[in-house]
């Protein structure tokens, strides 16, 4: 999952649909998703700032910087399944920093997904309205 491969460590991280693979090199503390800056794929400063979480949370900031390459699902997806590739990353560089990240609920992939349609029903749990005459 999380392995020393050359000049990088590599971490995987999902939610949702959302697949991303992350490679933390040592640097100033950017992070590139997808050949981009990830300011010019999330609008929002909350994914902004979940993204770059573990990074703060262990203070790495200024150490490593994030390639990352993500597919599926979409951009809130992407924030939270980066999150946990950064947070894997950052635990194959250094296994001293495995207590902070799981204080910080950093290393636990969110279940929460999508529930499938039922049948007879409109959505998941949505039925007709009733008409009693």
């Amino acid at each position: 999952m999380t392995t020393m491969s050359g000049h990088y460590y590599y971490g995987l991280g999902r939610r949702k649909n959302a697949i991303a693979r992350v490679r933390l090199y040592p640097g100033d503390g950017s992070v590139m998703v997808n050949g981009k800056p990830a300011e010019d794929w999330f609008a929002r400063d909350e994914q902004r700032r979940q993204i770059k979480e573990p990074l703060f949370r262990t203070g790495m900031q200024n150490s490593f910087s994030a390639q990352v390459k993500c597919s599926g699902g979409g951009r809130t997806g992407w924030a939270g399944a980066i999150r946990l590739g950064i947070a894997r990353a950052l635990l194959a560089s250094d296994e001293n920093l495995r207590r902070p990240l799981r204080q910080a609920g950093m290393l636990t992939r969110d279940p929460r997904a999508k529930e499938r349609k039922k049948p007879g029903l409109k959505r998941a749990r949505k039925a007709p309205q009733y008409t009693k005459r």
